[in-house]
Order: C-alpha cells, then sequence, then structure tokens
C-alpha cells in the first residue's frame, strides 16, 4: 500500500475522519472535492462521493485513477436487515451485491448482467486487519453481505425481499458499486458500515441523530485500522 483513499457517501461521513487531521490539501475535480491528507508518512486521499451506485463510482474511479490510490476504504452507515444489528452496530462486508439491478425479464437472477456476478467480494486481508484491530479494542464486529441500490429503502416488503433474495444483513446505497470498482481495477477494498437505523424503526425516529453518531462509530474504528495497516 503506497496511497489509501478512504471514502464515504455523504459529508456526515467523512467530517468524523477529516477531524483526525491537520494539514488538509483540498483539490476539486469532476464537480467534487478531494481532501489529501498524511498520517505517519501514509498519503490518504479522503472524499465523499455524494449518495448513490453512479456518484461513488465516479468517486472511487477517480480515486483510483486520477490520484493514484492502490488501497480503497470506504466508511459509512447502513440500514440494519440482520435482527442482532442494533443502532450504532458495527458490520463489514465480506460480499456486496446490487439489490436494484433486475433484468430477471430475460431469464437471469436478480442483481446479475451478463459479464458481471450476483456478489463481489472484498478483500479478505483487509478483512483480517480490521477483525485484528477489532479484538484488540474490545469493538464488537459483525461480517456479512450488504446490498446497495439506488433507493433509501424503508418498506418491510421490500427489505423482506432483499433478506429472502440475497440474504443481506445490511443494505445501503453505494457499497456494491464501489465493489464493481474495485474489483475490476484489482485494487484491495474494505466496506465498513455502521447502522443508522433498522427494519424496525418507527417513523418519528431522528435519522439525522443516529446518522451523525453511526457515522463516527464507524470513522472511529476506521482510523484504527488504517493506523494497523501502517504496521
Amino acid at each position: 500500500m503506497t496511497k489509501l483513499a478512504i471514502m464515504g457517501a455523504m459529508e456526515e461521513e467523512i467530517e468524523p475522519l477529516l477531524e483526525y487531521f491537520e494539514n488538509v490539501k483540498v483539490t476539486e475535480f469532476a464537480d467534487n472535492k478531494y481532501y489529501e491528507v498524511n498520517l505517519n508518512g501514509l498519503d490518504i486521499v479522503i472524499a465523499y462521493s455524494k449518495i448513490g451506485k453512479v456518484f461513488a463510482s465516479l468517486t472511487a474511479t477517480t480515486m483510483i485513477e486520477k490520484f493514484g490510490c492502490d488501497t480503497l476504504l470506504f466508511s459509512g452507515v447502513a440500514g440494519g436487515i440482520n435482527p442482532k444489528l442494533k443502532i450504532g452496530d458495527l458490520i463489514i462486508a465480506d460480499k456486496l451485491c446490487q439489490h436494484d439491478l433486475d433484468i430477471t425479464a430475460f431469464g437471469h437472477p436478480n442483481g446479475f448482467v451478463p459479464g458481471g456476478k450476483v456478489f463481489v467480494e472484498t478483500s479478505k486481508e483487509l478483512r483480517d486487519v480490521a477483525f485484528e484491530v477489532a479484538e484488540e479494542n474490545n469493538i464488537s464486529v459483525l461480517e456479512g453481505t450488504i446490498a446497495t441500490g439506488d433507493q433509501f429503502v424503508h418498506s418491510v416488503e421490500r427489505k423482506e425481499f432483499i433478506e429472502s433474495t440475497f440474504n443481506a444483513d445490511a443494505l445501503e446505497m453505494e457499497g456494491a458499486s464501489v465493489a464493481v470498482i474495485c474489483d475490476a481495477l484489482n485494487v484491495p477494498f474494505l466496506i465498513l458500515r455502521a447502522i443508522s437505523d433498522t427494519a424496525d424503526m418507527d417513523a418519528g425516529f431522528d435519522f439525522d441523530e443516529f446518522l451523525k453518531s453511526s457515522a463516527k462509530n464507524s470513522a472511529d474504528y476506521m482510523i484504527k485500522i488504517v493506523k494497523k495497516l501502517q504496521n
């Protein structure tokens, strides 16, 4: 690893990361901002993509192709599907899928298009480091499948479809597209999410409040992982 990319989807997801750094160089490119920092000699590029698969794909590709990052970590929040996951809990993806990718009319399974695959696996080496960090710091982390789609899923029926079709533990709006990019470009990657909402939430809960606290949980753990990668 010579240069590390750390991504989030929203400003709230990278703000707690940027707080760790004093000297930040901001580069504007493709209608976005990229924050270049250094941690104990390691060059890091931090960015939030904006929400959704297209913006996430653009940002991940830019970080790899323009900035020369050779490892990518994603830090952010997700909705919980697995009943074991409560607000603030952490999940690391072992694989990701696109739950809204659907050409089943042509006889293909949900999440599949020719030339692609339903599930993209994350880097086992990075996952191993993440779990080592979790054990050393007494942090509870679940490993599981994360489903991605261009919709904020809040209906129980849709969540049940995603759970039964993909056996997914959590869902969000960027991870699988980042996975496709990194897999195609042979860049090791890790997708870490903290749970900000769950399938059984009532309509009156304060998403913004849980977004901030969960994003901080993810970011704090992510920085510990980065420091471990340098050892």
